[in-house]
């Protein structure tokens, strides 16, 4: 007697975007081959991973015009613009952020792991007590000249 295996078929990148169209996403697709996806107010940049593996480069909730990301600030999250401004996160915002993110999880079939599952994260962090953090010119304590 043999046992048969289902051949499992992945589908492609175009077939996981026709996906989200029907989940009731918009779908703009750019030249680069990625693709925004926008619902409710809140929007993300998909793209392939490879071999048809879909993956969500970057989240956030639109605000005029331009797509903010979520910004640790330790003690608040704010949302960031492209263009540089920064807007405090109200709660509205951040659930409604996450709901999107679970949605398109859920309609790409992508893994959620605990830690997203439990509630909305941030891919940046940037905390007061942390100076230069950008310039990467940040000094090592055992570097820093101590006056006696």
């Amino acid at each position: 007697m043999f046992f048969r295996r289902e051949v499992i078929t992945l589908p492609t990148f175009s077939e996981r975007i026709n996906l989200l169209k029907k989940a009731g996403f918009t779908v703009e697709t750019k030249a680069d081959g990625r693709a925004q996806i926008m619902k409710h107010g809140v929007a993300a940049v998909i793209g392939d991973e490879g071999k048809g593996h879909a993956m969500i480069e970057k989240s956030g909730v639109l605000v005029n015009g331009e797509l903010a990301t979520l910004l640790s600030g330790g003690y608040q999250m704010f949302l960031a613009t492209p263009s540089g401004k920064r807007y405090p996160a109200q709660a509205e915002q951040l659930k409604a952020l996450h709901e999107f993110e679970m949605d398109v999880k859920e309609a790409l079939e992508l893994t959620d792991l605990y830690n997203t599952s439990l509630g909305t994260t941030s891919r940046s962090h940037m905390y007061d007590r942390v100076a230069h953090r950008e310039d990467g010119t940040q000094p090592k304590p055992w570097m820093k000249k101590t006056e006696i």
